[in-house]
């Protein structure tokens, strides 16, 4: 699932939506850094809660789409470039484009109310990319019929080390990453009303002999837990996220 192989002539076809979007932000990167009316760009497109106050709404979504550093720019589009892919082939175009946008809004919209005025000018596509890992995560927890075990575990993984890196790195937007995951989270379940799986594994065909005798390599496993018990568990984690992303707070 998270594997590429494709060439850019395939990928581009098969993954128009994320294509469009590294497009954008490779764009609008270069412009900033390199090319006339640059600055006019980022200082009236950055994140800046104070001028959001003042009517400036467009600041909640134009940071999504902008960069300054070449590791903050590679970091997120090969993030989107990677783990993107199956969420648009699961929702399709306009629903991927909903998840993705919705995510890092609502990521800017909790740091505006959360961080307060005060709060220093902020950029970069990280709360919208934390929107996929937050659908990831409740897909794993109570859609496992659209994900395999294993990537079940690397998204899990992922999502760990981009929250501990979250609170780990300077200069990082703590607000952004916290709520862009939950605001995923919270979006995708109706998005995912009618989603297929991204792989569907082929059927194995076998034939038992009655008079053998049978064994099930499953027999030991435990139980899956059942989706109430998976709900709670979803439930409280996006709790526990909330209280890490409004602690914070009082932390910076």
């Amino acid at each position: 699932m998270f594997i590429r192989n494709e060439t850019f002539q395939t990928y581009r076809s098969s993954y128009p939506i994320i294509t469009g979007i590294v497009a954008i932000n490779i764009i609008v990167f270069f412009w900033i850094n390199f090319l006339p009316g640059g600055t006019w760009i980022l200082q009236n497109g950055i994140g800046f809660n104070l001028a959001v106050a003042e009517g400036q709404y467009w600041r909640l979504l134009t940071p999504v789409f902008m960069h300054q550093g070449f590791m903050h720019i590679i970091f997120n589009m090969l993030s989107l470039i990677l783990f993107g892919p199956a969420l648009e082939k699961m929702l399709g175009k306009m629903k991927f484009i909903l998840l993705y946008l919705g995510a890092g809004i609502l990521a800017n919209v909790a740091t505006f109310f959360i961080a307060g005025l005060g709060y220093y000018p902020h950029l970069g596509a990280s709360g919208a990319i934390f929107g996929l890992f937050g659908a990831y995560f409740y897909i794993v927890l109570l859609r496992k019929d659209l994900i395999d075990q294993q990537n079940s575990q690397v998204i899990m993984m992922i999502l760990l080390i981009g929250l501990i890196m979250t609170f780990v790195n300077p200069n990082i937007n703590i607000y952004a990453h916290i709520f862009g995951a939950i605001a995923g989270a919270l979006i995708v379940p109706p998005l995912l009303i009618g989603a297929k799986p991204y792989y569907t594994p082929a059927p194995v065909r076998t034939y038992t002999d009655p008079s053998e005798v049978s064994f099930n390599p499953n027999r030991w496993q435990k139980k899956s837990f059942s989706n109430r018990k998976l709900g709670k568990i979803f439930w409280i984690v996006l709790g526990i996220l909330v209280f890490l992303g409004v602690i914070s707070r009082f932390l910076l």
